[in-house]
């Protein structure tokens, strides 16, 4: 069953559900009138009521009517106003279904799966969205809709996907002759198969066959016959051509030059397609590149067939059959082991030779399986009907306007970076609707599977969002119509968001790069630099919401670098060439500026690309981007070139080669004393300024590069060589008019004598067994003392910059280079031609270095695993030291725990000490995994009553006690994770055996990515199936810290997340159940429930995750209960009374409470009886 069948049973299956659970406060039963159809064949998917002048009807579609036969699909008329039985008519409309010029496959079209009321009165719209079209062997699946009149008559049926089957192709087949093919007749039922799999015919595809040795044949014209039973006579009856030589390059120009010519048959406005067998490499390969240039400027699409043979030099072949077949490769190239093996591609081929025309040149569907039709809306606008085509761009899906007079289709671009579809799904299109606020109408297309706008963004368990929409009016009084959703079992309102339309400008000072002016300082040398000032403003709808909108910005350079292990000709400020910027934009130009420092590159002539990119900083707020506009740019900066006023830098090389002491009328003898072959390459400049000059050479087997003597005006050349080819860089950067370079390719510089005699035939003859040549050899001037020998000791440390050497090195999103200083010191004599070179492992690859602070000069390459330095060319003095980075990055597809690399540094000199010479470093890496691990309670505090409301008998879930949803939350980064492991702990029983937790559910989203093992952890007293009797004792949680894992009884749960999707979310929802038993006996005012999560990766001791737990915590108060009083309250408050008493005292003291009168001495009266005397004298 296939994707379609699946996915219409479906939604067969989701309205029934809907049906059969909707109910109506004003919808009476008496008198209902049932109309009966055949159920398998979906009688009743859909119902539409219509009027006309013999009554009133329900007409009911049926999309699988003819099953198990076919799926036609039909409508049936239901008479409503018939007094006798219900009965249906049967309206036979799938037979009626054409398209002119077309094969229609009516089949399992399902018409009827789509019904709905148009602008014209009493007219409705019918589709059968399966309906097929064949196109030669193919099958593809526009869709159909046609209009339903009053009368029940199909109209003109349409269908706005249709395709066009492939147009007239010019197919020229070139077939290897030679000798080395055997048997032939497995070539020749190759062709046959081949030609039985091709759509042939005089308007249709042409066929013209050739062979090919030595020479080439015609065997077939395109103005041959096309009849295809008369290509394939003809074809049976070709005998093999033979021959000793395989001019493949010759056969293929004279094919281009001639088969597709109008007196041979070729159509001008026919696509020009080539296929080539052949079973090893050609004699004439060094025109390939030539040849195929030509093919590729007359528009031919090539096949190569590659023969593979043990006795053929199977990599040079490969390229040649490479160059050969079309881009990319994979699509237009073919390899089998033997001749016999060539049947088992006909059929592939053929189907690939069709689709050229009918799916973008063999690649992704774009409207063949789009289905249109799988859903219909009427908008406010007459003459505009929507139509969701579901199966659009390789399912991705999308929208159809028509119109009476035509249809207008959304291209994939349109909604392309909405669905972010990586897995061609989103199926938009399920479900059309309109929206208007009173003066504007806006369209609205539903995806269901959960895609923009995610439904798993609202709740993990959301399903089937987007399966109905509906938009019509203002919800919030922002003047936006919003959206309101349906999914299964749920409704959302979504409010609309205003739009800002941003563009941005970029404007260069200078405005062009000067490779001479080099004003910046830059990496601790002087470069050249621009100053890129970056502008942005936008443009909001509706106006009245104007604002501004938070964005934020990539600036990358050299965008169009296709690796990352690519270097860039510019960097910024961060030495980096991309960099992300937060910004504000409002409907008023803000700018920022940007220092461009550019680099010494091999290319100073194409533009420096400045690539753009804006985003929201936070896709849920603000207003959003618009989806219609441009969100990324690209600004170019010229280099200056002095080539004239026009700019252009037109050149005319001359390249003379003579080679050295080689005569022209007798062979070269190669001897022990005569093993060099050499020569004089002279390049010449006739014109204005040439950029990156270059020579590359491609030699014979029988020689092998040596190396090269470099021009006496000391104009700079180097030279790098690979097996069987050689390249020379000519006058980096410029050779300027009328200059002339002459590198010599011979080391060292050598003069040679020879000798012999006048006349042969008189005088004395020359000693036979003597020498008569002899070589002298001028050499270089070395300054290594008096012996004229060069002894060296040169020491190499290496240090590698912030790595501890306690810790691994934790690779992170910020922290994905590993940098080494390297140091060379020379300790003796003048050292030549030093080199540092470098192996690493595979979970690294070269970045980039920084040179000397001193600017002494060191320049590097690299290829796969390995890295050559050149060190203070052409010599390091007695004493130099020099010190640069090397910077390599992390190589995310290659995870190892161990980055090793290993340094050694060597010369043309004679080494004394070697110990010192090598340094290798293993340092212990780990990887940050970027996952984050975040929770979420519906509710973190519950409040326990007294005893008396606690049910023994647990009849359901609420007798429990409170719901507790937790939602974990597992977020992925931009590490690639495959699989990990999510552990959770939660409280079930007290040490006493109470129950604390109780879990009713685990479910995970996305499914097909989440699985927990917790069968033994949900309802394990079966509740939800019986009553339960439960009993709760006494205990105390005074003093507790909590009811954790180490103070109560846990289980455990384990969920594996497989297959992780960078930059998503994973979701495991419990939810759970509090005993309110046991608290509710319990002596405690307040506890704290705990869990706990965590996750790990499956190789935690190599990719690691840095946050990895999460507490789960419930708090719990008793209602009433008297809090402890701590003993520390009791003693401070002792100690506190104890110091006051003892202060008071003090005080008391000090005021003198406590000091005694004196007492009156001898016979002194006391002042108050004296007192008392004189008031009373008698």
């Amino acid at each position: 069953m296939d994707k379609v069948e699946k996915m219409l049973i479906l939604l067969l299956l989701l309205q029934s559900f809907c049906i059969a659970h909707t109910q109506g406060f004003n919808v009476g039963t008496a008198g209902a009138k049932i109309f009966s159809g055949l159920a398998v064949e979906e009688f009743g998917y859909t119902v539409q009521q219509i009027s006309n002048d013999q009554g009133k009807w329900l007409l009911v579609g049926s999309p699988w009517s003819g099953y198990p036969q076919n799926r036609k699909g039909n409508l049936y008329k239901c008479d409503i106003s018939a007094s006798r039985r219900a009965t249906c008519q049967k309206l036979n409309l799938a037979d009626s279904i054409s398209i002119d010029g077309v094969q229609s496959i009516n089949v399992n079209m399902s018409l009827g799966l789509t019904l709905t009321p148009i602008a014209k009165p009493n007219t409705l719209m019918t589709c059968g969205p399966l309906w097929a079209q064949r196109c030669g062997s193919q099958y593809f699946y526009p869709g159909v809709c046609a209009e339903v009149s009053p009368q029940f008559t199909l109209q003109s049926s349409f269908s706005p996907a249709i395709q066009t089957c492939g147009g007239p192709m010019d197919v020229a087949i070139v077939l290897d002759g030679s000798n080395s093919i055997y048997p032939w007749p497995d070539v020749r039922n190759f062709l046959i198969k081949l030609l039985e799999n091709l759509d042939i015919g005089p308007d249709k595809t042409r066929v013209s066959i050739m062979q090919y040795s030595e020479d080439l044949s015609f065997l077939y014209h395109f103005s041959s016959d096309q009849n295809k039973d008369k290509v394939l006579s003809a074809a049976s009856g070709i005998e093999q051509k033979t021959g000793t030589e395989t001019n493949t390059f010759e056969a293929l120009d004279n094919v281009r030059q001639t088969a597709f010519l109008p007196e041979n048959g070729g159509r001008p406005g026919a696509t020009k397609v080539l296929v080539v067998v052949t079973d090893g490499e050609s004699a004439d390969g060094y025109k390939g590149q030539e040849v195929i240039e030509r093919c590729n400027r007359d528009g031919i699409i090539r096949f190569g067939i590659a023969i593979l043979k043990q006795s053929a030099n199977i990599q040079k072949f490969l390229e040649e059959i490479e160059l050969i077949a079309s881009a990319p490769t994979e699509n237009y190239m073919f390899n089998v082991s033997s001749e016999q093996a060539l049947i088992n591609i006909a059929g592939t081929l053929g189907d690939r030779i069709f689709n050229i025309e009918g799916t973008s040149q063999g690649q992704e569907f774009q409207l063949e399986m789009s289905q249109v039709g799988f859903s219909a809306h009427q908008t406010n606008k007459k003459d505009v009907i929507m139509l969701g085509a579901v199966g659009a761009y390789g399912w991705s899906g999308t929208v159809v306007h028509q119109t009476a007079g035509k249809s207008h289709i959304f291209l994939k671009n349109a909604f392309e970076k909405i669905l972010d579809d990586r897995n061609h799904s989103s199926l938009l299109g399920y479900s059309v609707a309109s929206v208007t606020d009173g003066s504007s109408e806006f369209y609205v297309a539903g995806a269901p599977p959960g895609k923009k706008i995610l439904g798993s963004k609202l709740g993990p368990a959301l399903r089937f969002f987007g399966r109905s929409l509906d938009s019509r009016g203002d919800m919030n009084g922002d003047s936006i119509p919003d959206i309101s959703v349906g999914a299964a079992g749920k409704a959302v309102q979504l409010w609309s968001r205003g739009v800002a339309a941003v563009t941005a400008t970029v404007s260069f000072s200078p405005e062009k790069i000067s490779i001479l002016s080099k004003p910046c300082m830059f990496g601790g040398r002087m470069v050249s630099c621009v100053s890129a000032k970056v502008c942005f403003r936008s443009k909001f709808r509706p106006t009245v919401l104007a604002g501004k909108v938070d964005i934020k910005y990539n600036l990358t350079l050299d965008a169009d670098l296709q690796s990352s292990r690519a270097t860039s000709r510019a960097q910024f400020d961060n030495s980096e060439r991309l960099i992300q910027k937060p910004v504000s934009v409002s409907d008023k130009e803000s700018c920022v500026d940007h220092n461009v420092y550019v680099q010494e590159t091999p290319d100073f002539v194409s533009p420096v690309a400045l690539r753009v990119d804006i985003s929201p900083q936070n896709p849920d707020t603000g207003p959003a981007l618009d989806a219609f506009q441009p969100k990324a740019w690209e600004f170019f900066i010229p280099f200056v070139k002095d080539c004239g006023s026009d700019d252009k830098c037109s050149c005319d090389l001359k390249l003379t080669v003579k080679a050295v002491d080689v005569s022209s009328s007798s062979s070269l003898l190669v001897r022990p004393d005569r093993r060099r072959l050499s020569f004089v390459v002279t390049v010449t400049n006739m014109k204005e300024n040439v950029y990156n000059t270059r020579v590359s050479a491609n030699f014979s087997r029988n020689l092998f590069y040596a190396s090269f003597t470099p021009p006496g005006d000391n104009t700079e050349v180097k030279c790098s060589s690979k097996t069987g080819s050689l390249d020379c860089r000519v006058g980096y950067p410029t050779l300027t008019p009328g200059q002339t370079e002459t590198p010599d390719f011979v080391s060292p510089v050598a003069l040679r004598v020879d000798i012999s005699p006048q006349n042969p035939d008189t005088g004395p003859a020359l000693d036979a067994f003597q020498p008569k040549a002899w070589e002298f050899f001028i050499p270089f001037v070395k300054d290594c003392g008096s012996d004229d020998k060069c002894s060296c000791d040169l020491k190499l440390t290496v240090k590698a910059v912030d790595v501890s050497s306690s810790s691994s090195l934790l690779v992170r999103p910020d922290r994905r280079r590993l940098s080494f200083v390297v140091t060379v010191t020379n300790m003796k004599e003048n050292v030549y031609n030093t080199r540092v070179s470098a192996n690493f492992s595979r979970n690294l690859f070269y970045a980039s270095f920084t040179p000397p602070g001193d600017n002494t000069e060191v320049k590097c390459s690299s290829k796969t695993g390995s890295l050559d330095c050149r060190v203070g060319y052409p010599t390091l003095t007695p004493g130099q030291t020099v010190t640069f980075e090397i910077n390599f990055d992390f190589n995310l597809n290659q995870l190892e725990k161990q980055a090793v690399v290993n340094f050694e540094v060597q010369s043309d000199s004679e080494e004394e000490v070697t110990s010192d010479n090598k340094v290798s470093l293993s340092i212990p890496v780990q990887y940050d995994a970027e996952i984050i691990l975040t929770r979420d309670l519906n509710l973190d505090f519950c409040g326990i009553g007294p005893e008396d409301q606690v049910k023994h008998t647990v009849s359901g879930f609420d007798d429990i006690g409170p719901e507790f949803d937790i939602t974990l939350r597992v977020s992925t980064g931009t590490f690639p994770i495959n699989q990990a492991h999510l552990t959770v702990s939660l409280p079930t029983s007290t040490k006493a055996g109470n129950p604390l937790l109780y879990v009713t559910s685990v479910k995970t989203a996305p499914v097909v990515n989440v699985w927990c093992d917790s069968s033994h952890l949900i309802d394990p007293l079966k509740i939800r199936e019986k009553a339960h009797t439960a009993s709760f004792t006494k205990e105390s949680f005074r003093g507790t810290a909590g009811l954790d894992c180490k103070a109560a009884k846990c289980e455990t749960m384990t969920c594996v997340l497989k297959d992780l999707e960078m930059k998503t979310n994973y979701f495991v929802n419990i939810t759970t159940r509090i005993w309110n038993g046991t608290f509710a006996f319990a002596d405690f005012q307040t506890v704290l429930v705990a869990g706990s999560s965590e996750i790990q990766t499956s190789q935690p001791d190599l990719i690691v995750v840095t946050h990895k737990q999460q507490q789960i915590k419930i708090t719990v108060s008793k209602e009433g209960a008297i809090g402890d009083i701590p003993i520390g309250i009791i003693i401070g408050s002792v100690i506190g009374g104890l110091l006051l008493w003892a202060l008071a005292t003090v005080i008391l003291w000090k005021v003198g409470f406590f000091k005694r009168k004196p007492l009156p001495q001898g016979n002194e009266p006391d002042p108050a009886e004296q007192e008392g005397l004189c008031e009373n004298p008698a």
